[in-house]
């Protein structure tokens, strides 16, 4: 089964790797963000994978849904988007800047899905995907896990 899931990984980073200079592309520039999303390889739908940036003033989401979280192209979203989610980095543990792991359990192995997260704070980049599944990451993370979905169903609705 983990072949399967690696090769299905493999296939999904190169069928991404795409040219797009699209006008309404939004550069991730120098301000500090939170680009959080999940990802669910066995699935079917627009919903499989969702990613979105969030900077101090903005939302943003990425329209190419690339489950390496590799290929991002975002839009910005209205402003009633902003005001639902502006709060998240109130949630976000900062136990996690200080892990050494980048992935924290087995994102997506059983199916399950796991969350993409990147933070850009003052010129460095951190990024990790974690497991949905909260038996298989540190407790730390559990509110945060559920906070990233609940937020992610808010944008979608």
């Amino acid at each position: 089964m983990e072949k399967i899931v690696s090769v299905f990984c493999c296939l999904c980073f190169i069928l991404s790797c795409t040219d797009n200079d699209d006008e309404n592309t939004v550069l991730l520039g120098d301000q500090d963000y939170l680009v959080f999303g999940h990802f669910y390889g066995m699935c079917a739908g627009e919903g499989c994978v969702e990613t979105f940036k969030l900077t101090d003033s903005e939302l943003f989401e990425d329209t190419v849904d690339d489950y390496s979280g590799t290929n991002l192209n975002f839009i910005k979203l209205e402003n009633e988007k902003f005001e639902q989610v502006k709060d998240l980095m109130d949630y976000f543990p900062q136990e996690l800047l200080s892990e050494n792991d980048t992935i924290l359990g087995c994102p997506d192995c059983a199916d399950g899905g796991g969350l993409f997260i990147q933070y850009y704070h003052n010129g460095s980049l951190m990024s990790w995907r974690i497991d949905q599944g909260k038996s298989q990451v540190p407790n730390y993370l559990h509110g945060f896990i559920d906070e990233v979905n609940h937020l992610i169903q808010l944008i979608n609705n």
